[in-house]
């Protein structure tokens, strides 16, 4: 079986292509350092229901281009449509990857911005290229992290590193994430893509029925406790959004002038 799609959207900013068992979802946007729109969280979503409930498919994988994986939100469709409530397109695809039962892998290269990072923490095997370069600045934007990085990013790095990540907001690069247990393994950008390839067929070539145990039963322990977090930060980021900070931040960025938090 083989097929290419476009998924969501007037364009085809998010390519989703079907092989062996192997559904390949690829970020498409390079011009735009494939920072994500709504229409693009709401083709990821769909790729990933569709990808769960055909039985053909086994693995899916994450892929950007060899130098940027995504910029985060775009942030002019952002405001355009602020995620304020825990129904919208972004935190749609963040539920549908956190509860995805078969295996998913990324492939990243450059730069990965918030949701570019946050998202890896439900992805299961993770490589990158030796030019990664991993941010979650929330704070500096004014709002909460989302994809329940609050909760799992002090787990997977300890707390006083993920408090760098979350507080500071400054990128990290693939040996710190590669220390922290983020991401499996490090390659030259040119060959992270072909590598996350080779291990999605592996992946593909055991029986699926025993993969789906294994995922469900090493994240049951925590599968309710990521729901709720998720479900409170996407709350708390709604509310953050009208709030000062972020109404400074956003309006800094767009004016292209450095924010000035000194009295909030």
């Amino acid at each position: 079986m083989s097929h290419t799609s476009t998924q969501g959207g007037h364009s085809a900013d998010i390519l989703s292509h079907t092989e062996a068992g192997v559904t390949t979802l690829t970020l498409n946007r390079v011009d735009k350092k494939n920072s994500l729109t709504t229409a693009m969280y709401t083709a990821l979503a769909d790729a990933l229901e569709l990808a769960q409930a055909d039985e053909r498919v086994r693995v899916v994988v994450f892929q950007g281009h060899e130098t940027v994986f995504s910029a985060g939100n775009d942030i002019a469709d952002f405001l355009k449509a602020p995620p304020v409530s825990p129904d919208v397109p972004v935190f749609r695809f963040l539920r549908t990857l956190s509860t995805f039962p078969k295996p998913v892998v990324a492939a990243v290269c450059g730069p990965a911005v918030g949701i570019g990072t946050t998202m890896l923490f439900h992805c299961d095997l993770v490589y990158a290229g030796d030019n990664a370069a991993f941010s979650m600045p929330f704070v500096n934007l004014g709002v909460c992290p989302e994809a329940a990085s609050s909760l799992l990013a002090p787990q997977r790095m300890g707390y006083v590193r993920a408090a760098e990540a979350l507080m500071l907001g400054e990128p990290f690069m693939a040996e710190a994430a590669l220390e922290m247990g983020l991401i499996s393994r490090i390659v030259p950008p040119t060959e992270v893509n072909a590598l996350a390839q080779r291990q999605a067929s592996k992946l593909a070539a055991k029986p699926t029925a025993a993969l789906r145990e294994v995922k469900r039963l090493m994240k049951q322990g925590q599968a309710a406790q990521v729901a709720q977090c998720m479900a409170e930060e996407a709350a708390v980021f709604g509310r953050m959004l009208g709030e000062p900070a972020a109404k400074e931040a956003f309006g800094a960025f767009l004016e292209k002038r450095k924010p000035d938090f000194s009295n909030l």
